[in-house]
């Protein structure tokens, strides 16, 4: 489903499915959490993958584009990705330290969120919500 929809966007936007793009596509929706783009390169280089560091810099943009992944911030330099198909909405906690990322969920702000819409007429679609701070770890290390 999710590499019919890649394949649609690529040809909508002029671009070619090509076997470096498979083979990055495949290892992205092959994995179930966080991930960034060098990770995501050397994870393809130790399984043997002949994949460029240019074809993963130019294809995450293109799957995040498409809304097939979504771009999650560590840190102000440094962006991590995830693939969003079949996965329940979540938000996320982020350690401005060590770049940790904490997934969760919780249906009283969902609640809220729908409230606070509904009385300024608005129609939500989609949110992202991101606290940063300090992860505990690293709260203990600065006290």
């Amino acid at each position: 489903m999710e590499e019919k929809a890649f394949k649609k966007y690529l040809k909508e936007k002029g671009f070619k499915f090509t076997k470096e793009r498979e083979l990055i596509f495949k290892e992205v929706f092959s994995r179930h959490g966080h991930f960034d783009l060098e990770e995501l390169h050397m994870d393809m280089r130790k399984k043997g993958l002949k994949v460029s560091k240019a074809s993963v810099y130019r294809t995450l943009p293109l799957l995040l584009e498409s809304g097939l992944i979504e771009q999650v911030e560590r840190t102000e330099k440094h962006a991590h990705y995830e693939q969003t198909s079949g996965l329940n909405h979540h938000d996320h906690m982020i350690c401005i330290s060590c770049g940790s990322v904490i997934e969760f969920y919780s249906e009283s702000l969902e609640r809220l969120q729908n409230r606070i819409c509904k009385k300024e007429g608005f129609k939500g679609v989609t949110h992202t919500l991101e606290i940063k701070g300090y992860c505990g770890k690293c709260r203990k290390r600065r006290e």
